[in-house]
């Protein structure tokens, strides 16, 4: 018996590596939205490598494993964050990412400028709308990401709305007439 046991516990293993490998997207980019600096991200995509083994066994096949994924990163991203808040009490927005961001020419300066806006205006909201943008920007339709978030498909198109607007004020502030 300990056999069989042994084997099953192989190919399970086996095959969550296969999913996190075709997956693994979705953990680098929740560890990113959540994460500043290389090493920080690394440690969070390995804890929600981890998470996501430890809650493996729970997973329900009748449900999209990608939405299953989420909701775990996020969970994981927004622990992360609440945690690392605490011990830092001050978001300091810019990392490599924008450092890089910085260093286009040319052409992507535009665009380069957009997006360190849109990373600096992203790094100021909280845990919910965070991941609300990170799913919107992944194009997943407003039902998925209610599954995600524990939230009704028109609260989400209403909260996207909302986040919309707030991005318009934020990257583009309207200027006196």
């Amino acid at each position: 018996m300990d056999a069989i046991a042994t084997h099953r516990q192989r190919e399970d293993a086996e095959g969550f590596a296969a999913l996190l490998q075709r997956h693994r997207g979705i953990v680098y980019k929740v560890a990113g939205t959540y994460a500043r600096g290389a090493d920080d991200r690394e440690d969070l995509a390995q804890e929600i490598a981890a998470e996501l083994w430890r809650a493996w066994p729970r997973y329900d096949p009748a449900r999209s494993v990608s939405t299953w994924m989420y909701r775990v990163a996020l969970n994981v991203g927004i622990s992360h964050l609440r945690g690392d808040g605490r011990r830092r009490r001050h978001l300091v927005p810019f990392d490599a990412a924008l450092h890089e961001a910085e260093a286009v020419s040319g052409d992507d300066h535009e665009q380069a400028q957009h997006l360190r806006l849109l990373q600096g205006f992203i790094a100021t909201l909280d845990p919910l709308n965070r991941a609300l943008l990170l799913l919107y920007l992944e194009d997943r339709p407003a039902r998925e990401i209610g599954d995600v978030l524990g939230l009704s498909a028109s609260n989400v198109g209403t909260r996207v709305n909302r986040l919309k607007q707030r991005i318009r004020d934020h990257v583009a502030p309207s200027t006196p007439d």
